[in-house]
């Protein structure tokens, strides 16, 4: 019976130390911070996709896209979150990470090109 005992009692020490660690909040959403140090401008992935989804979001309350627009752009945002999602299930590399970034990057630029091309305007 003592054998059952010690483990128990360890074990029950440790998981009380590490779970309050565990259950504090760094923020609204536990996100990363938007600015690390040592990366200038590096923005977190999550954050670059709020930013794109509200640029998407905008875009069309504003009229400056078209809801098929706004729909091709969601699509391939949404391909992009699956494909985050697919590279973190193993941890997230860094040719991983640079290609999160290339693709985040040419989205940016659709979406951009998009409100731009006065193609939707009202009016």
């Amino acid at each position: 019976m003592r054998k059952f005992i010690i483990p128990a009692v360890v074990l029950a020490a440790v998981a009380s130390a590490a779970l309050p660690a565990a259950a504090q909040s760094y923020g609204h959403h536990s996100r990363p911070p938007v600015h690390q140090v040592g990366y200038g401008d590096w923005q977190s992935i999550n954050a670059r996709q709020d930013n794109l989804d509200r640029r998407i979001d905008r875009g069309v309350r504003t009229g400056q896209l078209s809801r098929r627009e706004a729909t091709r752009l969601r699509g391939e945002f949404n391909g992009l979150l699956r494909l985050e999602a697919n590279y973190r299930r193993g941890g997230l590399t860094a040719w991983e990470r640079n290609d999160l970034d290339r693709r985040f990057d040419r989205l940016s630029a659709q979406i951009r090109n998009e409100r731009n091309d006065r193609d939707n305007r009202r009016g």
